[in-house]
């Protein structure tokens, strides 16, 4: 997306619904944004089509998956070059457990996220993915004990 798409009060009003429920059908959201169902159709198509939606998930629990802990890493590289950055970010793009990983100004180079089932997983995830990654010159991890918000949805 280029440039910011001029939204309204209608388009506010689908997005609003679809981060709320991303399984509406189309009906119920055109009831819910007080539109036909064509019409409400050709606004989501549209919101699609201009980069605004960008796709739809289903959302995990990760508890639910064995995931019971969640960590967020800073990251520092050896050196701060063109090539280091490819490789690094070449290689957490390969690595399938890693769920976020930020480029970051500051003090700092990046800034991942991962989840863990128990202590073993997560010190297999630090020796056997996390410190196998290229120009990794330190690593501080920090555990998360309680989510206090966590949400994916934007205030539009």
């Amino acid at each position: 997306m280029a440039s910011t798409v001029q939204l309204d009060a209608i388009d506010r009003a689908i997005l609003k619904a679809l981060q709320a429920n991303g399984r509406l059908t189309n009906v119920e959201l055109a009831q819910q944004v007080h539109l036909s169902p064509s019409a409400c159709l050709r606004r989501v198509k549209h919101l699609e089509d201009s980069g605004v939606i960008a796709g739809y998930v289903a959302l995990v629990n990760p508890k639910a998956v064995g995931k019971q802990g969640s960590s967020y890493t800073i990251i520092n590289l050896e050196r701060m070059t063109t090539q280091a950055l490819e490789n690094f970010e070449r290689a957490v793009l390969a690595s399938p457990e890693v769920l976020d990983c930020f480029y970051v100004a500051g003090n700092n180079d990046y800034l991942i996220r991962f989840a863990y089932g128990d202590a073993e997983d997560l010190e297999r995830f630090h020796t056997q993915v996390l410190m196998q990654l290229p120009e990794i010159a330190r690593a501080n991890s920090m555990l998360v004990l309680r989510t206090i918000k966590r949400t994916t949805a934007f205030e539009i």
